[in-house]
C-alpha cells in the first residue's frame, strides 16, 4: 500500500509539473546564506527548473551573492534590491536575510507587485509584524511563511488524530524541545547570538514549535508568561576567544568549530568576511551574547487550552516530545535525532483513552531533510496544485500568531508579567 501511495504521489506531481511548465514562474532571492542555498537556490536550479526559474540573487555582501550564484551555475547577481525587482521579471521574492530585516524585503516585494516567500520567523517584533500585515492588505499580494514542520508526515499525523477527536477537546499541551551541543551551540556562533537580529531563540527557533501547536489546536494564543536566561553559553568560562579560527584554546575546547572544513561554509563565509566583517565561527562563550539558552513558557489559548513549553540549547541529544491532554484521553508523540532513533524503523504515536486502553500507531520513518518536511514544502511552493486538507501552507496571519508568542515571551521575561498577545497587534498595545 505504501508503494502504491508513493506511486500515486509521484504521478500527481508529474501531472502538476506538466501543467506548471507552461507558466514557469520567476523567483529571486534576498539573502545569500547557507539555508538559502540548500532550501531554495539549489532546488530551484536542479529539481524545479522545468516549472520555475531562479532569476536573481541579492545580498548586502555582494561577494557572497556571487559565490552562491557560482554554486548555482551562474544565476544573475544584483547589487541593488530594487534593481533586481525591476529588471528580473520576478513573480515572487524569497526572503532569507537575517530575521530582523525580513519585513523590509517582504514589504518592498509586495509593493513592487511580487508575492513574498519568507523563511521563518516572519519578522522579530510586533511593529514590523503589523507593517507586513498592512502591506499585504494594501497591495493584495501574498505572503507565505515556510513552516517546514507542517510538512513532516509524522507531525501531520498528530494533527489528523487531534482533529479526528482522538483525545476529545484539547485542554493542555506540554512540549519539551531539546537542542544538542552541536546544533544548539551553533546559534551562539552566528548572528543569532544577538537577540536584536533574530528575536532570540524564542522567536527564531521556537516559531516552528509554537506554530506546530497553533496548527494542531487550530487556535490562537491569548496570554503568555515566560522565564528565560543564558546560563550555559556566554562568558561562563575563562578559556574563550573571539572566534574559533584564531582561538588559542582550539586544541582543547570541545566546542571548537572549524569553519574552513566545510567547503560551502568556507566559500560562503570565510572567503567573503572581508566585505562585511561577519564571522561564522564566533566563540560560544564570548561577550555580548543576548540570546537565552534556557526558556520556559506558559501560553493560554483563546479556546481555553494551556501550553507549557520549554527549550534548552545545551542538551546531550536533540529532539522533542509532546503530550496532548483532552476530555477523552491523552496523546504522546516524540521525535529524536541521532542515537535515540538509530535502531528504529518507525515513529510512534500513543493514544490513551479513559477506559484504560492504548492505541499505538507505528509510522514508517520518512527519509529527507527535517523528517521529509523540506522536500514536501518545496514541492508545495514551486509545483503546487495539490489538495491541502490539513492547511499546511501558512500565510502571514499564521506567521504572526507563532512569532507573537515568542515576542510576548521575551517581553514577559523582561517585565516579569504576563503579556496579552492580541494587544501586540494593536497600535499602542502592551
Amino acid at each position: 500500500m505504501n508503494n502504491l501511495n508513493n506511486l500515486n504521489i509521484s504521478n500527481n506531481l508529474n501531472n502538476l509539473r506538466e501543467a506548471a511548465t507552461t507558466m514557469r514562474k520567476k523567483y529571486v532571492i534576498a539573502g545569500a546564506g547557507h539555508r538559502a542555498l540548500h532550501m531554495f537556490a539549489l532546488p530551484l536550479v536542479r529539481r524545479f527548473q522545468d516549472v520555475a526559474e531562479l532569476a536573481g540573487i541579492y545580498d548586502i555582501n555582494a561577494k557572497r551573492a556571487k559565490t552562491m550564484s557560482d554554486m548555482c551555475g551562474g544565476v544573475p547577481v544584483y547589487g541593488d534590491f530594487e534593481e533586481m525587482l525591476a529588471s528580473s521579471g520576478a513573480d515572487a521574492v524569497i526572503v532569507t536575510t537575517i530575521d530582523s530585516v525580513h519585513h523590509e524585503y517582504i514589504i518592498r516585494a509586495l509593493r513592487a507587485g511580487c508575492d513574498a516567500i519568507t523563511e521563518k520567523p516572519m519578522t522579530t517584533d510586533e511593529e514590523k509584524c503589523r507593517a507586513i500585515l498592512e502591506a499585504e492588505r494594501e497591495t493584495g499580494r501574498k505572503v507565505i511563511v515556510t513552516f517546514n514542520v507542517r510538512y513532516i508526515p509524522y507531525v501531520g499525523r498528530v494533527k489528523e488524530l487531534i482533529r479526528g477527536g482522538a483525545v476529545g477537546k484539547v485542554l493542555s499541551v506540554h512540549l519539551e524541545y531539546m537542542l544538542d551541543t552541536s546544533h544548539g551551540a551553533d546559534y551562539f556562533r552566528r548572528w543569532h547570538r544577538h537577540q536584536e537580529y533574530g528575536g532570540g531563540l524564542l522567536v527564531h527557533k521556537s516559531t516552528h514549535h509554537f506554530d506546530m501547536v497553533n496548527w494542531w489546536l487550530e487556535d490562537e494564543p491569548n496570554t503568555v508568561h515566560a522565564y528565560g536566561d543564558t546560563v550555559f553559553y556566554g562568558p561562563t568560562r575563562e578559556e574563550r576567544g573571539e572566534r574559533c579560527l584564531t582561538c588559542g584554546h582550539r586544541t582543547d575546547c570541545e566546542f571548537y568549530f572549524d569553519v574552513t572544513a566545510d567547503e560551502e561554509l568556507r566559500r560562503l563565509y570565510v572567503d567573503n568576511e572581508g566585505e562585511d566583517g561577519y564571522y561564522r565561527d564566533r566563540c560560544v562563550f564570548g561577550d555580548g551574547i543576548t540570546t537565552y539558552d534556557t526558556m520556559a513558557v506558559q501560553v493560554r489559548y483563546r479556546g481555553g487550552a494551556l501550553l507549557s513549553y520549554s527549550l534548552n540549547a545545551f542538551c546531550p541529544y536533540e529532539g522533542w516530545k509532546v503530550s496532548v491532554n483532552g476530555t477523552e484521553g491523552r496523546l504522546e508523540a516524540e521525535s529524536y535525532e541521532h542515537a535515540l532513533n538509530a535502531d528504529s524503523e518507525n515513529d510512534v504515536i500513543r493514544v490513551f483513552n479513559r477506559r484504560g486502553e492504548a492505541v499505538v500507531y507505528h509510522l514508517p520513518q520518512v527519509q529527507g531533510v527535517h523528517g521529509g518536511g523540506d522536500e514536501r514544502l518545496q514541492s508545495s511552493l514551486f509545483v503546487g496544485g495539490e489538495a491541502d486538507p490539513l492547511g499546511k501552507q501558512a500565510g502571514s496571519w499564521e506567521g504572526a500568531q507563532s512569532i507573537l508568542i515568542g515576542i510576548a515571551a521575551n517581553r514577559s521575561i523582561s517585565s516579569g508579567r504576563p503579556v496579552d498577545v492580541p494587544a501586540l497587534l494593536q497600535v499602542g498595545g502592551v
